[in-house]
């Protein structure tokens, strides 16, 4: 029991941090996407 326990519980921990692994990947993500907008969106500025 206590063997199962403990694999059940790494399990979860895994899962934990995978999923916020994945919710910062996709945070950084937009971040950038956000970035190469405001960067366009200077460069029309200027251009006119």
């Amino acid at each position: 029991m206590s063997r199962r326990f403990a694999a059940l519980s790494l399990a979860l921990a895994a899962a934990i941090t995978l999923s916020a692994c994945a919710n910062t990947v996709r945070g950084v993500g937009r971040d950038v996407g956000n970035t190469v907008d405001a960067t366009g969106a200077a460069v029309n500025d200027v251009a006119r």
